[in-house]
């Protein structure tokens, strides 16, 4: 029953439940062979297993884009979309990076280079890469994701040295159990695998297993005089693997430590220093399998702030990307299989690209760059992620507040355009996909130009997404010690403002250019709140709907070359010509591209009509901001404009119900007066000069 206590009894039940059936079983190795004949992806690589969850969780394509957007990162379900990443950019990179997970999987080459998220502060890339290990861990407790590896029994029946405390040792490597058959017959059984998987890649191993396995292995044989069969039976039981961060099993985040202070151990292990003593130093059973390296086997390798380690520490990932192997100091090789992951911020990777030492390293990097988010509609949900996710006090967002502080961050991040044809403004618009309203726009163009003339990439650079949010939360609490219960985008605008130059990661250089983006944000919010306010005054659904049924009415009678029946006279004329211009000019749009405007409004309508859908006019943006517009030129003759400036009448009904037509469009009661305040005067002042 919603709102009753669960009992402990349920909580159990329900943990139960989210544990796979035999994570505490045990199986033999015939088991497994027999389970891997039935589900190969069972035998997965590391970069197999990855790519198969990203497809798991759902995919949706966006055809326009040419990106596959994956649910995990554009819904998050397992977390009710508290974790959803937005905007185009970041779904290009996101998309770029699993195609060359993707790509590692068919064995293509990026299964031996590490994965490395360039981006500036702020940009998603940590959240990201989190969000990958997230989902991985649950990956693998399904049935879909799941993995096993074998543990050694019985070991002191036959290795008369064995320490009791060690009698059954789990493979320290997390490693297949199918590396434990030699190759030749290793490979027999995984040509029988690949004959039944039905995946887009082939299974591989070619490991060998650890030095500590490899130890076990050969004095079983020669106990068993090499009956592979007696040594499996008598001591190799299978069990499940489930990756877990925090146990460091099958995913493993790196952090770099003091630069005097690293150390290669940390990624490749150290001698047990415990065990030295009773196997003594060069024995395989004397070696911790804790580096960074090992742990991540079958799974994910994270390095966060990879490219801060020094140069001679950077070294241990050439071997470990390319060749898939670790060398810990004075002990063998050992093999690795997972998906290494870096993540880093311009000025390191500008550091380090330069430097010609670093040049091997550079060559095993595959760069994806993680940029900010460019769309401010798709920034400003952003920000509303981030009120959705706090306890966010009773205050209410005014409409277009997180929209103009989006605008703002977005300016900071794009190349102006030159030959100016189009302002910055305008080119934000264009990339929000508002490129519509501006003529002969070249996105694509506008992109190119913006990659040719930024230092790495367009959005690499700007304001980040965190110092927009800050502000937006000292906005909430300001407006809360003044008793104000909402949060406007003037307020915003003045904390962004007062608080620019007092952010460490804003250059001095940017201050003036980012304060002229504030002015340009302003005025976009200006006209906007004016629109918001003649929409109030004049604003009238039934008249809209009629006036949109009688300009396709004409429009369609155009296209068709045909006469239209009177609405007063009930006789067949032609199109009225002067009415559908009185409803396009609105939007600018000049007499040689009427033609198409009225074309692309008619495929639209068709389109409806084929789903199923009656004709709406508010369903299409640029025709209700035409409708609106031309409303507003036929009714603000009959409007008192002295109303709109006169404070003494503040209370009058006439004005109520201007408010109360404001807070129709979303805005609360409050925060109607003030934007009645700073806009209103604006149109009155406007329509009283005319």
């Amino acid at each position: 029953m919603t709102g009753d206590m669960a009992t402990l009894e349920d909580l159990s039940k329900a943990y139960q439940d989210s544990i796979p059936a035999d994570l505490r079983h045990t199986h033999s190795f015939e088991w497994y062979l027999e389970t891997v004949h039935e589900e190969p992806t069972i035998a997965r690589s590391a970069h197999q297993r990855v790519a198969d969850m990203f497809d798991y969780y759902g995919t949706e394509y966006d055809e326009d884009a040419g990106v596959v957007e994956y649910r995990l990162a554009s819904k998050d379900p397992l977390f009710d979309g508290e974790n959803t990443f937005y905007g185009r950019s970041i779904h290009e990179a996101i998309h770029e990076f699993v195609n060359k997970v993707k790509s590692g999987a068919r064995g293509l080459g990026p299964e031996n280079r590490i994965k490395l998220l360039l981006g500036p502060v702020g940009s998603g890339k940590s959240d990201f890469d989190r969000q990958v290990r997230r989902y991985f861990e649950d990956y693998t407790l399904r049935d879909d994701g799941r993995m096993y590896t074998f543990r050694w029994t019985n070991l002191c029946d036959v290795i008369h040295d064995q320490d009791p405390a060690d009698d059954v040792v789990r493979s320290p490597m997390n490693q297949d159990p199918l590396v434990l058959l030699p190759q030749a017959q290793r490979d027999g059984i995984i040509e029988t695998l690949n004959e039944r998987l039905d995946a887009p890649y082939t299974i591989r191993n070619e490991q060998s297993l650890d030095p500590a396995s490899e130890f076990y292995m050969d004095k079983l044989l020669e106990q068993y005089d090499d009956d592979l069969k007696q040594v499996l039976e008598n001591h190799i039981e299978i069990i499940r693997v489930v990756a877990d961060e925090n146990k460091r099993l099958a995913i493993e985040t790196f952090e770099p430590k003091d630069k005097k202070n690293q150390d290669e151990t940390e990624l490749t292990g150290d001698v047990n220093y415990s065990k030295i003593a009773v196997y003594g130093e060069s024995d395989p059973r004397a070696f911790d399998y804790s580096g960074a390296f090992c742990n991540a086997n079958r799974g994910i390798f994270s390095g966060e702030e990879l490219l801060k380690l020094q140069r001679e520490f950077l070294y241990d990932f050439l071997h470990a990307s390319q060749e898939q192997t670790i060398k810990p100091k004075n002990n063998p090789r050992i093999d690795i299989d997972q998906v290494i992951v870096g993540r880093t911020n311009m000025p390191e990777y500008k550091e380090k690209k330069g430097d010609e030492k670093m040049e091997a390293f550079n060559d095993r990097t595959k760069r994806i760059d993680f940029p900010y988010v460019l769309q401010y509609e798709e920034e400003a949900k952003v920000y509303q992620k981030m009120l959705n996710n706090a306890d966010l006090p009773d205050i209410h967002v005014e409409p277009h507040t997180l929209e103009m502080a989006g605008l703002f961050g977005v300016l900071t991040r794009i190349v102006e355009p030159d030959g100016g044809q189009i302002g910055i403004v305008q080119k934000a618009k264009a990339y929000n996909g508002e490129g519509d309203e501006i003529d002969d726009v070249d996105l694509k163009k506008l992109r190119d130009e913006a990659e040719e003339t930024a230092e790495v990439g367009e959005g690499m650079e700007g304001v980040s997404p965190r110092f927009v949010s800050d502000e937006i939360a000292e906005a909430i609490m300001d407006s809360m010690h003044r008793s104000r219960e909402f949060l406007s985008p003037l307020t915003t605008f003045n904390h962004l403002e007062a608080n620019l130059e007092n952010h460490g990661s804003i250059a001095e250089e940017h201050f003036e250019q980012y304060y002229r983006y504030l002015e340009l944000v302003r005025e976009e919010y200006k006209e906007r709140a004016i629109e918001d306010v003649r929409h109030a005054l004049a604003y009238d659904v039934d008249e809209i709907r009629r006036q949109g049924e009688k300009y396709m009415d004409h429009v369609m009678a155009y296209i068709d070359d045909d006469t239209i029946e009177d609405e007063i006279t009930g006789r067949e004329s032609e199109p009225d010509e002067t009415f559908l211009r009185s409803v396009e000019e609105k939007l600018n749009i000049p007499e040689d591209r009427k033609n198409d405007f009225r074309q692309e409004v008619s495929n639209w309508v068709s389109r409806r009509a084929r789903e199923g859908t009656s004709f709406n006019p508010q369903d299409n943006d640029r025709l209700r901001r035409a409708l609106e517009r031309k409303l507003w030129e036929d009714k603000k003759h009959n409007i008192n404009f002295s109303a709109l400036v006169s404070s003494g009448e503040t209370d009058d009904d006439e004005r109520n119900a201007w408010i109360e037509a404001l807070v129709d469009q979303g805005y609360s009661h409050e925060g109607a007066k003030e934007v009645l305040e700073f806009a209103g005067a604006e149109v009155a002042k406007t329509e009283l000069e005319e």
